[in-house]
């Protein structure tokens, strides 16, 4: 039987809401669980942001469910509404601090099969910097970063700055997106999280790529962004056809956008075989890693089902679900 590593998963520690007040009283996340202690909201202020289950911050029930799905190894990460980023960098850099020990905490209930990856308070890269070497010196195999800080995105010189910082300490970084660009014509049917979502993905990807960052960047890094790449594979095409006939896209851009797809990987969280195929097209099966976005609804619900029915050679299976984050993260 093939055994799967799903390196792309969510918790909440249950903070309290007097954590959340040490931050922000009206805006920092804390979770209010119900009385029957398997469900709850998680809060920002006195607001409802998102109604969630105990696997959320459960690591036993998180493990049940592993069991269920087969699933080895979890490595874990905030909810992006963690990240704190729009706050002043010592009070991120304390808060980042604490929700890093929380998920560590999270793990240890069975550090085997749990392992935790770290958020920074990106908006100050000293701090940021400082904070991802004592993650990774506490035991978190990676770093979550959001895809943007404010109007700030991935070419952004010290958000390169970061990226070369984690691969000269060999600290694999994942890419989400999250605060996702809208002006009020996505308000409904989750639309931001449909249309603006896979769009923020790309756009992170697009930034490195289209400003030369990527020349900056040792090769070293481990980057992978979530969400299979967001719009990414599918509109390759465009993005190349672009570089060779207009010359704005040259500018920063010495190679065709293709003579990229070796300096990043992608998680396998796509939903349909048709876009696991295409995925794998153009990335290379050894470029596409197992994740499931557990626990949310948006999720695949049945972690791993999609790379085992995707009509794959067994071999790509292997690699996608086992072989490719244990080289990621190393482990």
């Amino acid at each position: 039987m093939i055994q799967k590593i799903d390196m792309h998963a969510h918790v909440f520690p249950p903070i309290t809401r007097e954590d959340a007040e040490r931050l922000d009283a009206e805006q920092a996340p804390w979770l209010q669980i119900d009385a029957n202690g398997k469900t709850g909201h998680i809060m920002t202020g006195n607001q409802k942001f998102r109604p969630v289950d105990s696997s959320l911050w459960d690591p036993a029930r998180r493990i049940a469910a592993m069991d269920e799905h087969q699933v080895d190894v979890q490595i874990v990460c905030a909810t992006p509404v963690m990240f704190g980023y729009s706050w002043p960098g010592p009070a991120a850099a304390d808060w980042a601090a604490r929700m890093n020990d929380l998920t560590l905490e999270h793990c240890s209930h069975n550090p085997q099969r749990l392992k935790a990856m770290a958020q920074v308070p990106l908006q100050d890269l000293e701090l940021a910097c400082r904070e991802v070497e004592r993650a990774r010196n506490t035991g978190h195999v990676g770093v979550q970063i959001g895809n943007h800080v404010g109007p700030r995105d991935l070419d952004d010189p010290q958000l390169v700055d970061f990226l070369i910082h984690c691969a000269e300490i060999g600290m694999p970084v994942l890419v989400h997106p999250w605060d996702m660009m809208t002006d009020g014509r996505m308000k409904r049917w989750m639309l931001p999280w449909l249309v603006s979502m896979p769009a923020e993905t790309q756009l992170g990807i697009l930034s490195l790529i289209l400003s030369g960052a990527f020349e900056r960047i040792p090769r070293s890094l481990k980057l992978c962004f979530a969400h299979g790449g967001g719009s990414f594979a599918f509109l390759l095409g465009r993005v190349e056809n672009a570089w060779h006939h207009r010359d704005i896209i040259r500018e920063d851009c010495p190679r065709p956008p293709s003579e990229y797809l070796d300096r990043f990987y992608v998680d396998s969280a796509v939903f349909d075989a048709r876009s696991l195929r295409l995925l794998i097209d153009v990335m290379g099966a050894e470029r596409v890693l197992l994740g499931s976005d557990y626990p949310y609804p948006l999720g695949e619900q049945e972690v791993g089902r999609l790379v085992s029915t995707a009509d794959l050679p067994s071999a790509t299976q292997q690699r996608i679900m086992l072989h490719n984050t244990v080289e990621f993260f190393g482990l």
